[in-house]
């Protein structure tokens, strides 16, 4: 069992949601109940399951508890993508992103690795 916020993976995820939740409150109205909502369920997603897969006391099911985070951050991703494509984003806001969100995956995939071997 290790504390959470001490991973690199969840603090850059938290920001990571911190950022989306500041830039989905400006996406219409009218996707409040689509985009908005599954944007951001999805990128809490992330750190709720680095910080579940923490309190897990084998490595096997720290590890799954990682991956399930890594397939949210790519349900995220498809989200982050959709949203520049109906221009609820910037260029410069989906680069900003998609830059943490590499980072957050690079992360995860490397204490995924870690529990693995």
């Amino acid at each position: 069992m290790q504390n959470y916020k001490k991973l690199m993976a969840w603090e850059e995820s938290h920001k990571l949601v911190l950022c989306l939740y500041r830039v989905t409150k400006l996406f219409p109205k009218d996707e409040r109940f689509g985009i908005t909502s599954q944007l951001r369920r999805s990128a809490v997603s992330v750190p709720a399951n680095i910080a579940e897969g923490c309190g897990r006391y084998t490595t096997n099911d720290t590890a799954r508890f990682f991956q399930i985070a890594l397939g949210s951050l790519h349900e995220s991703e498809y989200y982050i993508l959709l949203a520049k494509d109906l221009n609820y984003i910037t260029e410069i806001e989906f680069n900003n992103l998609t830059i943490l969100l590499n980072n957050v995956k690079a992360m995860l995939l490397s204490l995924i690795k870690k529990m693995r071997t």
